[in-house]
């Protein structure tokens, strides 16, 4: 995402992209990072990655402030605790997030092949989870990607599909997440209403109706939502 849609995007919850305090990575793949450096240079904002992710980055014109942590570290910004754990993608150091704050937890995975033990542990408890819910398997094993690629996506370095996120929702979710937003869905491998859908029966089918579910899409933002 560019500088400018970020920019935009903030305006229209009433926020200044010049109070932004941090942009945490993670992990070096282009769709993530794209708009960082154009980012950076507007706002002078410090950029937290791991080493081996930092290393990775690359800079045209100019080199941000960067701040480096371990995966599987806390550190602080602001009022914010972050918690990092690492996640199984094919980068060199994909690492997901849990954000703490005031009694409150956020978790964020995305770009992850399969939910391990050290996932499902750091999730756990999250008032909110904003998880990949990236493919519907039949969408994808019939679309355009070439087979490599499909492999790619199926692996466990790959992606999450709609059938995985609603496994862990319906097997090992604790059902204390008030919101769940799925993320990172593929334009060509899947549909929001059937993201939403396979998500909603495993949400539904442990007594969890009281849970909103919202899909992030590409195009527009979310509701703000607050905890």
């Amino acid at each position: 995402m560019s500088c400018r849609q970020i920019k935009r995007r903030l305006e229209s919850i009433g926020e200044d992209i010049r109070a932004l305090d941090a942009v945490i990575v993670s992990h070096e793949h282009s769709d993530h990072v794209r708009g960082l450096e154009v980012l950076a240079r507007q706002t002078g904002v410090r950029i937290f990655a791991t080493p081996l992710t930092a290393a990775r980055l690359s800079w045209i014109n100019s080199t941000p402030e960067l701040a480096t942590f371990e995966a599987g570290r806390r550190f602080v910004i602001g009022d914010l605790e972050i918690e990092t754990f690492t996640v199984s993608h094919d980068a060199i150091d994909p690492v997901g997030f849990c954000v703490r704050n005031n009694g409150c937890k956020i978790s964020i995975a995305t770009d992850l092949g399969y939910i391990t033990d050290s996932v499902r542990y750091h999730l756990a408890s999250s008032e909110l989870l904003v998880i990949e819910s990236n493919h519907d398997l039949e969408m994808l094993k019939s679309g355009p990607y070439p087979w490599e690629l499909k492999q790619r996506v199926m692996s466990r370095d790959g992606h999450l599909s709609n059938t995985a996120v609603a496994e862990y929702l319906a097997s090992d979710w604790d059902r204390r997440a008030r919101t769940i937003v799925l993320a990172h869905l593929s334009e060509n491998n899947n549909h929001p209403a059937i993201a939403e859908m396979d998500a909603r029966k495993a949400v539904d089918s442990v007594g969890a109706d009281a849970t909103t579910i919202f899909v992030a899409e590409q195009q527009r933002p979310l509701p703000v939502v607050e905890l």
